[in-house]
């Protein structure tokens, strides 16, 4: 089977954006330059398709791209290619690894978690394309983690409660009608990691009342809090129990607050959803049974991520 696809382009001088395009779906598919105009992948199904995506995208911008599949005749060069690979991821880890030890050096944690989150998103893009198994890639994730184990210190407020507080379960949540993507998020947090027989009301001027609990709503016993929103609220004082709920808090984050602290690729999507979802179903009970299986999907993408690697 032929070790190498090869993609031999010719860009046309306008649109003036295309080169530039062009060249950053090269990057983020993790070719290298051989030659001029001249890239190369490892041979596998991704690879291949990206390669076609990228060349249909040339040619309907105007210019000529052909695919080849094939191996060097001289093996001194196809391991020069393979050096050349890990060099480029190389330098990507160390990138990474300087930005990581930066940001330890951070006083405030809000700041730091920002740019872990941003970091473990870019280390996990650098691993997809991570071909030859470079060396920086351990001191990369040995600084990453230093992060986190740095947040998880300073986070010991943040031991779960459902252990302590059992009252926590068998309750009513009421919120404020007309549920949108935090009061959402929040139930299929309550759901699926507080309890999965809990029930909700809505009342928008619902009053403190044995056998409720009130969340998203001025004075609510979970709701926003500094500049969390609800469901970062019920995650900070309840437990954080993965990666998945982690990344899921910073969509609704950005979404709810109308932000872009933590800017995630995964935001706009979420937000077409959510909006899809509410023009369907105007009932918020329905709403709330049809968003869980839509979270459930999001949390095992956004926690499993990192386990998959292109091969």
């Amino acid at each position: 089977m032929p070790r190498w696809l090869i993609l031999v382009h010719r860009i046309p001088p306008r649109p003036l954006y295309l080169r530039a395009k062009i060249r950053q779906r090269l990057a983020a598919a993790g070719a290298v330059a051989v030659k001029n105009a001249v890239y190369l992948l490892p041979q596998n199904a991704e690879a291949l398709e990206d390669l076609q995506w990228i060349a249909q995208e040339i040619v309907a911008g105007g210019g000529d791209a052909h695919l080849f599949e094939g191996d060097f005749v001289d093996g001194v060069a196809g391991d020069s290619a393979v050096t050349q690979f890990r060099e480029m991821r190389d330098a990507d880890y160390a990138a990474v690894a300087t930005e990581a030890r930066a940001a330890l050096k951070a006083a405030a944690i809000a700041d730091l978690a920002v740019a872990h989150a941003r970091l473990s998103r870019r280390l996990d893009e650098i691993k997809q394309i991570d071909f030859f198994k470079a060396s920086g890639r351990a001191a990369a994730e040995k600084t990453v983690a230093a992060i986190e184990a740095r947040l998880k210190k300073d986070r010991k407020e943040e031991t779960p409660m459902t252990q302590t507080n059992p009252e926590l379960r068998g309750k009513t949540w009421v919120t404020r009608p007309d549920v949108h993507i935090d009061r959402l998020a929040s139930a299929w947090f309550i759901r699926r990691f507080i309890d999965p027989k809990a029930r909700f009301r809505f009342d928008a001027k619902a009053k403190k009342r044995d056998g409720e609990i009130r969340f998203d709503m001025v004075g609510g016993d979970f709701t926003h809090e500094e500049d969390r929103c609800t469901l970062e609220t019920l995650v900070r004082r309840v437990g954080l129990p993965d990666k998945g709920v982690r990344a899921i808090a910073e969509i609704v984050h950005d979404l709810d607050l109308k932000e872009a602290k933590f800017d995630r690729a995964e935001t706009a999507g979420v937000r077409t959803m959510i909006e899809g979802l509410a023009g369907r179903f105007p009932n918020d009970a329905e709403r709330i049974e049809r968003a869980l299986p839509l979270f459930d999907d999001l949390h095992e993408a956004l926690g499993s991520r990192s386990k998959r690697t292109r091969k």
